[in-house]
């Protein structure tokens, strides 16, 4: 099985490129599984029905979310009833939402399971203990078992990739917007990069208008964020998994840019 993760979707500008890049790119790569990240979705933060909508429409089949999950309140209103989409699974009892679903394909399940770090973000629930508690429901499904791991510290991030080698076919890092260069297949058979990156504006600082990123550095004054325009960027990662046994085989980091 090949499986597509693509980075953090940053607004319309993420949503052109996912528009322009997908279908050639899952025609090229031979692609039987479709996730992203799309907290960022809507205008920079959160997601809407409508953009999530969109998103499924351009051939995404499922969504994970990070700490941006309730910026935009449209999520409470059909997050619940959604199957193809997850938040992290560390938010306490009560939260809205599921923390891991599935993806049926091929004659296949493949569970998505997201977790949230807690090193310079919101202190949730400890996604260690529970990502094996989390893992072991999984498993009774599928061996085949993707993780966001929504986080700000790439020790964090390292620490979970080995934490859970040999126990899910991915642990895929996101939340830092910058594809980092480390995708490598584990000892025991876990695929692992430290973040895939983000799917948005290319010339900007996380998709943000560089001019007002820089001015804030330079002031310390606070500011309104606004996205960049101009050329867009797709991140991703693409893994191949032994259907059987869940395995990971090979991890490939890809980036594609428009001209303008």
């Amino acid at each position: 099985m090949r499986v597509l993760f693509i980075g953090d979707i940053v607004g319309k500008p993420g949503r052109e490129a996912i528009k322009r890049f997908l279908k050639p790119l899952q025609t090229e790569h031979n692609i039987d599984v479709i996730i992203a990240n799309g907290e960022n979705a809507a205008a920079g933060k959160g997601l809407t029905k409508e953009i999530a909508q969109e998103l499924y429409n351009y051939g995404i089949q499922f969504l994970t979310m990070g700490n941006h999950v309730w910026d935009h309140r449209d999520i409470m209103n059909f997050i619940d009833g959604e199957s193809r989409l997850v938040r992290p699974a560390n938010y306490p009892v009560g939260a809205p939402g599921q923390g891991y679903g599935f993806i049926r394909t091929m004659g296949k399940k493949i569970g998505v399971l997201n977790l949230s770090g807690r090193v310079f973000l919101p202190s949730l629930d400890d996604p260690f203990s529970g990502a094996i508690r989390w893992i072991n429901q999984i498993k009774q499904e599928t061996p085949i078992i993707i993780v966001d791991f929504h986080a700000e510290a790439t020790s964090e991030k390292v620490a979970l990739g080995w934490f859970l080698d040999g126990k899910v076919s991915a642990v895929i890092g996101t939340h830092t917007h910058i594809q980092t260069a480390d995708a490598r297949l584990l000892h025991q058979g876990t695929a692992y990069i430290t973040d895939v990156g983000m799917t948005g504006p290319k010339d900007s600082v996380l998709g943000v208008k560089k001019e007002i990123i820089i001015n804030r550095f330079l002031t310390q004054l606070p500011a309104k964020f606004e996205l960049a325009s101009g050329p867009i960027q797709l991140n991703a990662v693409v893994i191949d998994i032994d259907d059987e046994t869940g395995k990971a085989q090979r991890i490939e980091a890809i980036q594609l840019f428009s001209e303008a």
